[in-house]
């Protein structure tokens, strides 16, 4: 992955020397790779509304024990070099906003796929009204999930909203005890201006500013979770699409920047489940507090 800096959004028409700005942003929304993000993003959300009723019961956590590390394809293998241990800590995937489980079919399929063993989802209430009783609900499955495997630790991914919910469990209710590493898909860390559409307490919540971001802006010292913030350029709900990034001083997050991915799409861009195993399997441990932008192809 190479470095990158962030695209700005399209700017406005203006006279005079701005003028020049405007079809570099027009040629940069009809480019191939907008375009096709843009068809991937329609077509993914048309067949998540199909699945959206299957995934709207608990599921429940399975690890396979017969699975074995040196068993499997040479690519996986190498996945887990490092430390093929790694392959067996639980995984807990936690949905966005008016969603469920189903959003990640394909993220559980390629994760156990790539090796782990051990991989479930979470569905919170779809009447949750405050971000901070959904990280105590967390916080209460993930100590079921380390009861029910023997683990100390696990890992969490999470979607828009719930990124954001894990997040404020890990720095705000000590979940750093339990989850060693957390990445955040299309999460509004700084929140969203789109969020001033709706006036429902759980989305007022999720406006720049507001008491609960405010809140995780305070100082955490010592957090012991690595945080990797995966964002994308083509984010239609996280607006300005810089708000995915973590920039809190002392979680030392790494900042993934992917282009022409749709909010809905993070899921299931094969770049973006690339760096999530790669993360998981602790290949990342090294750069955990360095950090940057990168470019997912």
């Amino acid at each position: 992955m190479q470095p990158s800096s962030e695209v700005s959004p399209p700017p406005g028409w203006h006279t005079g020397a701005d003028a020049e700005v405007a079809p570099r942003g027009l040629r940069a929304l009809c480019s191939p790779t907008t375009l096709t993000g843009g068809l991937t993003e329609l077509a993914w959300v048309g067949a998540h509304v199909l699945m959206y009723p299957l995934g709207t019961r608990m599921e429940a956590l399975r690890p396979d024990p017969r699975r074995r590390t040196g068993n499997q394809p040479a690519a996986v293998r190498a996945l887990f070099a490092a430390d093929p241990l790694a392959a067996r800590v639980p995984v807990l995937l936690v949905h966005g906003l008016v969603d469920n489980r189903s959003v990640f079919a394909l993220t559980r399929r390629s994760l156990r796929k790539r090796g782990f063993t051990s991989v479930c989802s979470w569905n919170y209430s779809p009447l949750l009204t405050d971000i901070t009783l959904a990280a105590t609900a967390l916080g209460q499955q993930i100590e079921r999930i380390c009861e029910q495997t023997g683990h100390d630790r696990v890992h969490v991914v999470g979607h828009s909203l719930g990124g954001l919910i894990a997040r404020y469990h890990v720095q705000r209710q000590g979940g750093d005890e339990r989850v060693d590493s957390l990445i955040t898909l299309g999460t509004p860390h700084q929140g969203s201006v789109l969020a001033h559409v709706l006036p429902t307490p759980l989305v007022r919540q999720l406006r720049p500013g507001s008491p609960v971001l405010r809140e995780l802006e305070e100082p955490a010292p010592g957090c012991r979770t690595r945080l990797t913030a995966v964002y994308s350029d083509l984010d239609q709900v996280v607006l300005p699409t810089r708000s995915g990034r973590c920039d809190h001083p002392d979680l030392g997050a790494r900042n993934v920047l992917v282009r022409g991915v749709g909010h809905m799409s993070l899921p299931i861009h094969r770049g973006v489940l690339d760096e999530v195993a790669t993360t998981l399997a602790g290949a990342g441990q090294q750069d955990a507090g360095r950090r940057h932008i990168a470019a997912v192809a």
